[in-house]
Formats: structure tokens, C-alpha cells, sequence
């Protein structure tokens, strides 16, 4: 699964027209419908808010709206940036104030493309990757060290508890379970009691 990294707005103008797109994580299609109904309300003086949305897992359910545009010219468009970049979990409203210069139809398209693309590009993308926690339980003489090299490697633990041993909380994608192990019980010379737990995900840079 690939999402936007966290939500955002990014306004162009293009012939005198203002076209703000704001993005949002949206859970499921009630979520998505729900941003775009308080959207639409906080910005009902704007001359069209143009929509569109890809949630589920595999980004089964894709809807657009193009708010009184010319049809096929602003709702569709944006949903295929949404779905060229393959995402999921995000919504997208573009709101344009009409500037006095009517861009034509091929003019609307690039425009509400544009929009949606250059704030997808501005929030940046993640990818969604299976991973176990892993509970790794070291005495105290060892912990300073282990968690140092815990951060060294790039992986932060979620807790860290202190008690007869000190335990910490790692989520570790999938692929790299049996790796981290490894190296976990070289780095402690097998000292290190390792548990695993539950089964979720971890956001990570998506590549382009």
C-alpha cells in the first residue's frame, strides 16, 4: 500500500484562476466523504470544489466529483494521479476560484492535474510494509549500548520499559525478521531474550 505522508495544501493560479488541492488520509469512504462535505462548507464562497478519493486496501473503491466543471475535465483527472501514483487511503479536494479567463477544456484537465500532482509531490509518499513487533529484553549493563545500536540501524523502538530487564518494542518488517534476530543475538553476544508479537505495518519512503 502506498499513502500520502501526512496531509496538505498547495494553491497554483493558472490564467487569474486560484486552484488550491488539499490532500487528507481518509481510513474508509465514509471518512473520505466526510472531509469533503467540511471542506465544501468551510469553502462554499469558491466557485467549484472538484473531488476525488482512493481508499481500501487495494485502493478498490476510486470516486470523483467534478463540482459543476465541464464532465471529465477536473474530478477524473485528478483521480487518475491518485491512481497513477498508486495510492490509497487519501482524498483530494481542488478548490478554484474563477478568475475571469476560461481555460477550455484541455486547460481544466492540465490544471486540476497539476494541482493534485505538485501537492502530492509537496507531502511526499510512504509505503505501508508488513512488520512483527519484536520484544527484545537485555539486562541494564547491556541496554545503553543495544539501544544505541538499535538507532544506528534506523530502527526506533515504539517503548522501552525498565524493570528487572530492560525491554524494548521494535517493529521489523516482515522480510528482515530473521536477519534482525541474527543480528540482534550478535550484538549481545545471545544475551538479548527475543519475543515476537503482533502482526501490523510500518511506514517507510516510498521509492518514486
Amino acid at each position: 500500500m502506498r499513502m500520502i505522508r501526512q496531509s496538505g495544501s498547495r494553491e497554483l493560479e493558472i490564467r487569474k484562476s486560484r486552484f488550491v488541492c488539499t490532500l487528507a488520509r481518509a481510513a474508509d469512504e465514509a471518512e473520505a466523504v466526510e472531509f469533503i462535505a467540511r471542506h465544501r462548507r468551510a469553502h462554499r464562497d469558491a466557485t467549484h470544489n472538484c473531488t476525488a478519493y482512493v481508499v481500501g486496501e487495494h485502493g478498490e473503491i476510486a470516486k470523483s466529483s467534478d463540482d459543476g466543471e465541464p464532465a471529465g475535465t477536473a474530478g477524473v483527472p485528478m483521480l487518475e494521479v491518485l491512481t497513477r501514483r498508486r495510492l490509497t487511503g487519501v482524498v483530494a479536494v481542488v478548490t478554484r476560484y474563477f478568475g475571469g479567463v476560461k481555460l477550455g477544456a484541455g486547460g481544466l484537465v492540465r490544471a486540476y492535474s497539476q494541482a493534485v500532482a505538485e501537492t502530492v509531490d509537496a507531502v511526499g509518499v510512504v509505503e505501508l510494509v508488513p512488520a512483527v513487533t519484536v520484544t527484545a529484553a537485555v539486562d541494564h549493563a547491556l541496554a545503553g549500548r543495544f539501544l544505541g545500536d538499535l538507532h544506528a540501524r534506523g530502527l526506533q523502538p515504539a517503548d522501552v520499559r525498565y524493570g528487572r530487564d530492560v525491554e524494548a518494542d521494535v517493529a521489523v518488517p516482515v522480510p528482515d525478521l530473521d536477519e534482525f534476530e541474527a543480528w540482534a543475538a550478535q550484538v549481545t553476544a545471545g544475551r538479548a531474550a527475543l519475543r515476537r508479537g503482533a502482526t501490523g505495518h510500518i511506514e517507510v519512503p516510498a521509492a518514486p
